[in-house]
């Protein structure tokens, strides 16, 4: 299944805001990312549209089994490649962007192939 980059980031970022407070709403997504609560609005329509979320009547967003499915994917790539990349000596800041942009374009493949060859360096 293959979602737009933006989706991704937006069922990634609501992933961490639910495990960092416990619940997530459109304007904490905007205050995360720096977007405006508009633009935010248009993507939560967007990807409640498509199944990846549920709001209930009080705003709070939640993933549907889609949705977290696709968050962990994204966010388990976000994490291993910051952490790997910092640990070959870039810059911990430089890491997180540069996993922010390989998460969303690295095959399922070479993912698996990267992470078992870091697991082998080391031990």
């Amino acid at each position: 299944m293959k979602i737009q980059e933006s989706a991704e980031n937006y069922l990634e970022t609501i992933l961490v805001l639910t495990r960092r407070k416990g619940y997530v709403r459109s304007i904490d997504i905007a205050t995360e990312l720096s977007f405006s609560k508009p633009s935010v609005s248009v993507a939560m329509k967007n990807l409640r549209e498509n199944g990846y979320i549920v709001m209930d009547p009080g705003g709070h967003i939640s993933l549907t089994p889609a949705g977290q499915e696709i968050a962990e994917r994204i966010y388990e790539r976000h994490t291993f490649l910051s952490s790997w990349l910092a640990e070959l000596g870039v810059d911990p800041k430089v890491a997180a962007e540069d996993a922010c942009r390989i998460e969303h374009v690295i095959s399922a493949e070479s993912f698996a192939a990267l992470r078992t060859f870091a697991e082998k360096s080391r031990a």
